[in-house]
């Protein structure tokens, strides 16, 4: 198939352009920087250039859209930019795709939407709380306007609610480029309050074979998690990168006002339907990133 991938050159993009060629389909990336590999095509563009999207999008059988505006802190810092990238853009993405005939839309959203879930486990039918925000409100809005377009002019989508995922090519602002970062510098980390706050971190190439097997038809008009399995606190972080390169000193310091402590999001659905589940220990994964870590700094 011939596929787009918006924000291809990205970290989540960037693994995804890798398991769609191993698969044999042809790749095109639309982003601002250039793909890590030659043998995808490459067009340069801008979510708010309509023209520039509709010119990616011909002959394209199937769109991912992953580009967008995901670091929380810099949507908080450019609500404006983040509402308009994330939402003008995703409404940019679709109309293009109606345009252009493409067959169907793969919508990135975020496991965040569970943000206030009250659900004990939540699953992709649990009634969702207000988002708390801004960037969480922006992937609702894209999901939402996806099913729209379904709707109204027969635009075909799947929605994937992302896990927390960590590897190769992560954005460095990140707890595990962080403490990777320090313990390589004989620095100490620093963890806040007790350490157990968790999240189910998921390997990045599990959260991109999870994109790959939503190009069965199955999961047309479909929501799915992809979310990990094991519950992994900030101390187990810690841990883990002692363990793997010894020598690391690990120190607590005062906690953070209101840190979420965490969400248990099922995955299951994609598991039955998608053939889909995270395979990758946190251990061997955390492994597998401090290889390629210190590769990079060679």
């Amino acid at each position: 198939m011939n596929i787009l991938v918006t924000g291809g050159s990205g970290f989540i993009g960037s693994n995804l352009v890798d398991k769609l060629i191993e698969r044999g389909h042809r790749v095109r990336v639309f982003d601002l920087i250039p793909p890590h590999r030659k043998d995808a095509e490459f067009f340069h563009g801008d979510l708010l250039d309509m023209a520039a999207i509709m010119d990616a999008m011909k002959d394209v059988d199937i769109v991912y859209h992953l580009a967008a505006v995901s670091n929380v802190d810099l949507a908080k810092n450019n609500p404006i930019l983040c509402v308009r990238v994330n939402s003008e853009g995703t409404i940019h993405v679709l109309e293009a795709a109606r345009r252009t005939g493409v067959r169907r839309v793969i919508y990135a959203s975020t496991v965040w939407v569970y943000e206030n879930c009250k659900d004990d486990v939540c699953t992709e039918e649990s009634p969702l709380g207000p988002p708390s925000h801004l960037y969480t409100s922006t992937k609702l809005q894209g999901e939402f306007y996806c099913q729209n377009y379904q709707k109204m002019y027969g635009i075909d989508y799947t929605i994937l609610r992302y896990g927390i995922p960590y590897g190769p090519r992560g954005r460095k602002e990140t707890v595990i480029p962080i403490f990777v970062e320090k313990a390589l510098k004989s620095e100490p980390l620093s963890i806040q309050g007790t350490g157990e706050q968790y999240r189910y971190f998921l390997y990045i190439e599990d959260l991109a074979e999870g994109n790959v097997s939503a190009l069965n038809d199955i999961a047309t008009n479909k929501t799915y998690n992809l979310e990990g399995k094991e519950k992994v606190t900030i101390k187990s972080i810690a841990e883990n990168i002692q363990k793997i390169l010894g020598n690391v000193k690990i120190e607590f310091i005062e906690a953070r006002k209101a840190d979420f402590p965490g969400r248990v999001v099922c995955a299951e659905k994609a598991k039955r339907e998608l053939g889909w589940e995270a395979r990758t220990p946190f251990e061997e994964g955390i492994r597998k990133y401090i290889e390629w870590y210190k590769d990079q700094m060679k």
